[in-house]
């Protein structure tokens, strides 16, 4: 097997199995992946995570022209803004995952600090997360969004909408925004409550060994 089918098979294989576990669901989500030519390989407009076709992947050369499949996702500039602003970016995953959309709809998420420190995990796969404003889907704004960050961000959150992580490989990002749907769910188990939180210097420590920047 090649290594375009080889990518073109893990991608669907990783969707599906997020799909199974109501990480997203009907058509909702998207997923990208690079290629080792500096393409990139899409999920199709309207498909569903749980019955991706390897052969229909939407396909991009490295100037960024459609060779191949169907449809990209309408979130493209979503997805293009962390490849254009973050060098490394080798994957992009979006999800309409419940927890975190549902932690994005509270009046006192944190813009600028999404996920609280409640486990090293988040700390560790994402850095930290911005919460940006709900865009309606499709909007061109959420890639202007993104690029306005200038890369200092590997995940934000689209209130209302769901969790974008750019990862460095396609596996990291998917582990990544799994992560990410975990610390939410955490966050709204424990509403309510007065959590022991990692504190500041359990979180310095993390960023220090995982040479995580933490940006402003």
């Amino acid at each position: 097997m090649s290594t375009d089918a080889r990518l073109r098979e893990r991608l669907c294989e990783l969707a599906a199995s997020m799909f199974a576990r109501g990480l997203t669901a009907g058509s909702s989500g998207n997923i990208s992946v690079r290629t080792p030519d500096g393409g990139l390989l899409v999920s199709p407009t309207g498909s569903s995570f749980g019955r991706l076709d390897p052969g229909r992947l939407a396909h991009f050369d490295a100037s960024g022209r459609q060779v191949g499949g169907d449809a990209p996702t309408k979130e493209m500039p979503l997805h293009a803004a962390f490849y254009q602003t973050r060098a490394r970016t080798a994957a992009v995953v979006h999800l309409h995952s419940c927890h975190a959309v549902a932690l994005s709809a509270l009046p006192e998420a944190d813009a600028e600090d999404f996920l609280p420190p409640i486990t090293p995990y988040a700390l560790m796969q994402l850095g930290r997360v911005r919460l940006l404003p709900y865009f309606r889907p499709g909007d061109p704004a959420m890639g202007e969004a993104v690029r306005g960050l200038a890369g200092r961000r590997s995940a934000v959150m689209l209130a209302n909408h769901g969790p974008v992580v750019a990862g460095l490989d396609l596996e990291g990002a998917c582990n990544a925004i799994e992560e990410l749907e975990a610390t939410a769910r955490l966050a709204l188990l424990l509403r309510g409550t007065r959590p022991n939180m990692l504190d500041s210097a359990q979180v310095a420590e993390l960023l220090r060994l995982h040479e995580i920047a933490w940006q402003d």
